[in-house]
């Protein structure tokens, strides 16, 4: 897929067992949430990716979080992650062997020099992270010389907090497990689990396709 096309809103999943990873995934495809990502961490993560493309995949984009490595890279597409996202920079090698396989690089750029150098090498968005920590503010600030940039925002996104991000610039958000109540993930809730994902589904693109 485009970049131009990639969903508003992605829901981060790091640490969940499968069952909770399952559940979430169903609840999205009926809410209108288009984008998991699963983070490459435990010795499941790549089962996970599978199993969640093979069931969502003509609903969801299911792809893989904490890509450290080509290596890594490597096994996230082996499992079928349709995109790469990752809380440090990506080398060029990462980078074009993710296109090679129509896959969507998604380093991360905290400085405008970190930001610039990812583009440069061919990266599809630009993860910020930890955004909260630099407030809305400072993506407009960063925006200014650099124009209008492909920027995720992840770390500390909420649904309270969400549409300050987008309003100054950001084109994606990621949000993590805090975007669910805890209780309604231990006991596996899936209406708690719906109920929470359609306060974000407004700010979904209509136009986003998996």
């Amino acid at each position: 897929m485009k970049a131009d096309s990639f969903p508003t809103v992605t829901v981060i999943a790091r640490g969940l067992s499968f069952t909770q990873l399952r559940l979430i995934a169903e609840q999205m495809a009926l809410t209108g949430i288009h984008s998991m990502e699963v983070s490459l961490v435990g010795e499941r993560a790549c089962e996970d990716i599978c199993s969640l493309r093979a069931e969502f995949g003509n609903r969801l984009l299911i792809g893989a979080g904490t890509i450290l490595s080509l290596e890594d890279a490597k096994r996230a597409i082996a499992a079928g992650a349709s995109f790469l996202l990752s809380p440090v920079q990506f080398t060029e090698e990462i980078i074009d062997f993710a296109h090679k396989n129509g896959v969507l690089a998604i380093p991360s750029g905290l400085t405008p020099t970190e930001i610039h150098e990812q583009l440069v090498r061919g990266a599809d968005i630009i993860k910020v992270f930890p955004a909260a920590r630099m407030t809305p503010a400072y993506l407009k600030d960063i925006r200014a010389p650099l124009g209008n940039i492909p920027i995720m925002a992840v770390g500390g996104i909420n649904a309270q907090n969400i549409k300050s991000y987008l309003d100054a610039g950001a084109r994606h958000v990621g949000l993590g497990a805090g975007c669910f109540q805890s209780e309604d993930l231990e006991s596996l809730n899936a209406k708690g689990i719906k109920h929470s994902l359609e306060r974000l589904v407004q700010y979904e693109r209509i136009d986003s396709v998996v």
